[in-house]
């Protein structure tokens, strides 16, 4: 029997895909016997709340004074309150139960708590890199790297086993620390909760429907896909474009490009959505498109593979493992006008071959389960010994 303390400062109706993942998980978990499992995660209001997913798995809610307006986005204040009350709440934790490891979602701030709990219980520990506790992974965080990348390499050196969710991932984290091993374990996807659409040859030929669905950072690169957009209307006036997502850092440029280009008649944004939502807008599309400038392992990826849509992403988030360029997708140069116009022109012209990529991708993401990524853990798990 092991016992395992799990951090992650996100959890469902909490963060995106780290949260899901972390989710998906632990109901694996639930369905052992050799496993007790307690999460230590934030409340989306100012109490603590404790849920039992199975006898085995219980999850704990601390409050972090979180604005429940903002579900999908955690602000330095509410981090660092969420990793002073995870610390002396674990703790308590800690002394009542035996715990064989800790596992931590992220570098900072959760893996700063394994580490402590190594220091002071001799606790081994796993942790999970997500993307933007990589530096260099994420603009919005190049002052802060500067100061905690020291930190970060000190939480990854003492780890037993440093884990990644894609190559690229991989190859950025070494980047930053060359010496460092790191282990790679993909996300999974829920083939029953996303389903292929039913969307005819002759419903793409009178309106052929184009995805971005992401929160809407200028990481995301959306803008390059707009202005390929302002090109492809022009040869393709049946084309309509739905961008999903919210609360990024790019918002208003988007909109303001798109009013610019005069594209509001063809460029719909559609929002934040939740998570029973969106099913409903992946099936509403013919494709995906994803021309991001770095992910970790992109989960809206995933969601399109298993809705059963061709992709075009660039090489990052796990695109070049999982798009196979002519027969799922096709790969996009990075900051390519030219390289997204003309893959999706060579769609629209071949509606056939769309179809046919699309069913590749469901065969793909239904070899994605979360049973083997949970597998996979435990077996990092069993061979730590305390």
């Amino acid at each position: 029997m092991k016992r395992i303390l799990f951090f992650n400062y996100e959890y469902p109706p909490l963060g995106g895909g780290a949260a899901n993942a972390t989710k998906y998980i632990l109901e694996e978990y639930s369905k052992r016997n050799d496993l007790v499992v307690d999460l230590v995660t934030s409340s989306i209001n100012d109490e603590y709340v404790q849920n039992k997913i199975s006898k085995n798995v219980t999850i704990h809610r601390l409050p972090i004074g979180k604005n429940s307006e903002n579900l999908n986005y955690q602000s330095k204040g509410e981090l660092i309150k969420y990793t002073w009350k995870a610390y002396f709440f674990a703790r308590k934790l800690i002394k009542k139960n035996n715990y064989d490891l800790t596992h931590s979602f992220f570098t900072v701030p959760t893996g700063v708590l394994s580490l402590i709990f190594k220091w002071q219980f001799k606790l081994p520990y796993i942790v999970s890199l997500r993307g933007s506790d990589v530096p260099g992974y994420s603009e919005r965080f190049d002052k802060l790297y500067k100061f905690i990348t020291p930190i970060i390499h000190k939480i990854w050196h003492q780890a037993k086993f440093v884990v990644t969710n894609s190559k690229g991932l991989t190859e950025l984290a070494k980047k930053s620390d060359p010496q460092q091993k790191f282990l790679e374990i993909f996300n999974g996807i829920d083939t029953t909760f996303y389903q292929p659409n039913k969307r005819t040859l002759e419903d793409k030929k009178r309106e052929f429907r184009i995805l971005l669905a992401s929160r809407l950072t200028r990481r995301k690169g959306f803008n390059y896909a707009i202005d390929a957009f302002a090109r492809l209307v022009k040869k393709y006036p049946q084309i309509k474009i739905q961008i999903a997502g919210g609360e990024g850092n790019a918002m208003a440029e988007l909109k303001e490009q798109v009013r610019k280009l005069k594209l509001a008649d063809k460029i719909n944004f559609s929002g934040l959505y939740t998570k029973e939502e969106s099913p409903a807008i992946y099936n509403w599309a013919d494709i995906f498109v994803m021309p991001s400038l770095n992910e970790g392992m992109s989960n809206n990826l995933l969601e399109a593979l298993a809705s059963g849509l061709p992709v075009l992403m660039t090489p990052t988030g796990g695109a070049e493992e999982l798009v196979i360029d002519g027969k799922n997708g096709y790969l996009i140069k990075m900051k390519d006008v030219d390289s997204i116009v003309e893959k999706i022109s060579l769609l629209i012209d071949n509606l056939q071959k769309c179809e046919i990529l699309g069913v590749k991708s469901r065969e793909i993401a239904e070899n994605m389960s979360w049973f083997s990524v949970a597998e996979e853990y435990i077996n990092l798990y069993n061979k730590i010994d305390v």
